[in-house]
């Protein structure tokens, strides 16, 4: 496809006028309607020259954690530079009869035993939480009006993510091609969501992910996938610099589910061990559900590490943390985000007391945007929203916010989102993308302190930060 000048009439291109911002019943800013007259402007069988966002450096790594940054300048980076969608879409019109405008959501929701991680389904609470969240967000947006510009609803679409690779990419699928939604939230597994995306690539439909915090989900670096929550690799950089700097530990054990959210979770953390000087003496899995953990445990106490890293889900977590203080091990323990659950502290008890846990976000914040959320969301469903209801809403207002300024065409969609310059205000707090429209924003640490989570950041733990957050986005003209 040929790049689109500035004054070449194009085949297919859509010449209605711009609105004007004050008629609009959503924020819009100069810079994005420029961007959406370029896309307009390109018609079928011509590309627009939209900016494209530069990083200096890769998902904010600390120089002393850059992969051989001790030994040599590597030949080739990767995910520094922003991929551009050159393939065809935008000259498509909207179709003429539409009801409802429809997205899709993938996530677990319903249980479902799995061949893929070798047993029941375990994520089914944090699936729920999401689906919330998104109807939530398409609640508010048909109150509003819904889809403007022909005042029909917003309609969620929801698929149950059983945990068979196959089938995820089969919902995308019915989603795509059968249901003939404009965009797709989901999913939380990381397998399932590499599935999904690949798919969702031929099929050419935008995905905005508000759950899956694998770190490689992003590295496929497809141009019609984005991210909304910080990823595991944010959150194992913050757990490694306040375990050994702050607290001068060096030597730390893990334990963690033997599934591809613990392997992943935890791989930035032994990296940034290792190349901190302070290489993790032992790393043992566990099945997920499993009751009796004496085994992992005993080898973890013979190894004489000086702290327990886990990585798993909130419910395993507990029953580790509580057999390790039977068991005498009296060492600090820390987890992942999915500890922060309720469940963990039900379970766990006054074991919880001292706990430290990595979170994607700070819900503790003083935010009336925030408050003003956690509000309706207990009003409509009658229980506190955790993170990932808080990045679902998030994840489907910026979706929202995109269809109603692009229109019904995918490819449109795509570009408004992935040319986005300024952050989203949202209940998380703002969101950035980087180039390869992962979230830009720093983990927090939540240390639980007189029978409740308290969630701190680099600053105010006084952690260096040596990286800026935000992208640098350069126009290709």
């Amino acid at each position: 496809m040929a790049a689109a000048s500035d004054s070449a009439p194009t085949v297919g291109a859509d010449n209605r006028a711009l609105p004007n911002q004050e008629d609009l019943p959503f924020p819009v800013d100069d810079y994005t309607l420029s961007i959406l007259e370029r896309i307009n402007r390109a018609g079928a069988y011509q590309v627009p020259q939209l900016p494209l966002r530069v990083d200096p450096v890769y998902a904010d790594t600390p120089k002393e954690l850059d992969p051989f940054g001790r030994l040599t300048q590597p030949f080739k980076r990767y995910f520094l530079v922003q991929m551009e969608y050159t393939g065809p879409g935008r000259g498509i019109p909207e179709p003429e009869h539409v009801d409802t405008v429809k997205i899709g959501f993938l996530g677990p929701i319903e249980p479902t035993v799995s061949v893929a991680t070798g047993g029941k389904s375990h994520e089914e609470n944090l699936g729920q939480m999401m689906l919330r969240g998104c109807q939530l967000a398409i609640e508010e947006a048909n109150a509003a009006g819904g889809y403007w510009r022909r005042k029909i609803p917003f309609e969620l679409v929801v698929r149950n993510d059983n945990g068979l690779w196959g089938s995820s990419g089969d919902e995308i699928i019915r989603l795509a091609y059968i249901e003939n939604v404009w965009a797709i939230i989901g999913t939380i597994d990381g397998a399932n969501s590499h599935i999904a995306i690949r798919v969702a690539l031929k099929a050419e439909v935008p995905v905005v992910n508000t759950g899956d915090t694998d770190p490689t989900f992003i590295e496929t670096n497809i141009p019609w996938v984005l991210r909304v929550i910080a990823d595991d690799r944010r959150q194992c950089y913050i757990l490694a610099d306040y375990i050994y700097k702050k607290l001068g530990l060096s030597r730390v054990g893990i334990i963690r589910a033997s599934n591809r959210y613990g392997r992943f979770g935890v791989r930035e953390f032994r990296d940034a061990s290792r190349r901190l000087e302070r290489p993790v003496p032992i790393e043992m899995a566990y099945f997920v559900g499993q009751q009796d953990f004496s085994m992992e445990l005993q080898r973890l106490a013979d190894a004489q590490v000086e702290a327990v890293v886990h990585w798993g889900d909130a419910e395993d977590g507990a029953r580790i943390l509580n057999q390790m203080r039977e068991m005498g091990m009296k060492q600090p323990f820390f987890a992942c985000d999915r500890c922060l659950l309720d469940d963990f502290v039900k379970i766990a008890g006054k074991n919880a007391e001292g706990v430290v846990c990595a979170s994607p976000w700070n819900p503790a914040r003083d935010d009336s945007r925030l408050e003003e959320f956690r509000q309706k969301f207990k009003a409509r469903f009658g229980c506190e929203p955790e993170t990932y209801a808080a990045h679902a809403y998030d994840g489907t207002q910026m979706l929202i916010w995109a269809i109603q300024l692009a229109g019904l065409n995918r490819a449109k969609i795509r570009d408004v989102l992935a040319t986005r310059r300024d952050p989203w205000h949202g209940v998380t707090g703002e969101i950035m993308l980087t180039a390869v429209l992962d979230r830009a924003s720093d983990a927090y640490l939540a240390i639980r302190e007189n029978n409740q989570w308290k969630f701190y950041s680099r600053e105010d733990l006084g952690l260096p930060k040596e990286v800026p957050a935000r992208p640098v986005q350069v126009s290709q003209n």
